[in-house]
């Protein structure tokens, strides 16, 4: 929700500014939870429109107004949770969280693409990159709700009860198993440094079409996703072993030419990069590195997901 605050404002409503200041957690809270900052950026205005609608002597009532804010959105994504997995079924192709925007090229360290208000800018951590969402997006809601509030924003089972409707004990199962699927999902990863080595390692080989070279970065059993929504050109299912990524992506550098170049850009805290075609957004890739292969890519592709990297 945007407020546009008038001179005056802050003696009218001295709570005003503890209020809005609350702003970037809820972001960061329901982008984790829902994997979307378009939808994230939606369940903190619909909270504060909650906040806005009771009268003053009920907001005055609230003890906690921060802690208040963040049940209500905790509830409201719990409620998006569950009618996300019945959208889902109709999404044409592979859903993949909406990759961050990052306004700086993790090489040179000079702006890449457009950045956002840093009251919407979320924290970079293990708990947004690419590989780690993706996990989430596996769990049930109650477990997403409750693995997020609990490990991640650590609040205790207690609240975190009081939020999912479940006893504290419940919660504390949902948690442990949410994090044994994490474990179980994610492979050890190296610094990023080294990573950012491998990823430009692999654009140097894509781009020059070199498939041997492309086939000794990938993992043998690496897989590549993509996203496009319906909404843009892309493969449907995932492309499964090194060798086939090899040659799908060296074909895509055939068809595409000359009209695509690469940004090397942080994406969800990670190395990552951004290709343009004809001078526009077109795919935020991200990557899974385990050691000195690359495990995973995921391709987003689908243009609404990418509007906030379009933005200048």
């Amino acid at each position: 929700m945007t407020t546009r605050a008038e001179p005056g404002d802050d003696q009218s409503d001295p709570g005003l500014s503890a209020i809005m200041s609350e702003r970037r957690r809820l972001i960061n809270l329901g982008y984790r939870l829902l994997g979307s900052l378009a939808d994230a950026e939606d369940v903190v205005q619909e909270t504060y429109a909650r906040w806005y609608a009771m009268s003053a002597r009920e907001q005055q009532a609230i003890e906690s107004p921060g802690a208040w804010l963040v049940t209500v959105a905790s509830r409201i994504c719990l409620n998006l949770l569950g009618s996300a997995r019945a959208r889902r079924e109709t999404y044409v192709g592979d859903w993949i969280p909406e990759p961050l925007p990052e306004p700086t090229e993790w090489i040179t360290g000079r702006s890449g693409v457009g950045g956002i208000d840093p009251a919407d800018r979320v924290t970079l951590d293990e708990s947004v990159t690419m590989a780690f969402l993706v996990v989430l997006d596996s769990m049930t809601p109650a477990e997403r709700v409750a693995f997020v509030l609990h490990d991640v924003f650590r609040y205790p089972f207690g609240e975190v009860a009081e939020i999912v409707g479940r006893t504290p004990a419940a919660c504390r199962q949902l948690a442990s198993s949410a994090r044994r699927r994490i474990r179980t999902a994610q492979a050890p990863s190296g610094p990023s440094a080294g990573q950012a080595g491998i990823v430009r390692q692999f654009r140097t080989a894509w781009e020059a079409k070199d498939i041997d070279a492309l086939i000794s970065l990938l993992d043998p059993d690496a897989t590549a996703t993509a996203d496009g929504g319906g909404l843009a050109v892309t493969h449907l299912h995932p492309i499964v072993g090194g060798e086939q990524i090899a040659r799908a992506y060296a074909e895509i550098a055939r068809v595409s030419g000359d009209r695509t170049t690469f940004l090397e850009c942080t994406v969800n805290g990670l190395p990552g990069l951004v290709a343009r075609q004809d001078g526009n957004i077109a795919t935020v890739f991200a990557f899974e590195i385990a050691g000195d292969r690359i495990r995973h890519i995921w391709a987003v592709r689908n243009p609404e997901k990418l509007r906030p990297w379009r933005s200048s």
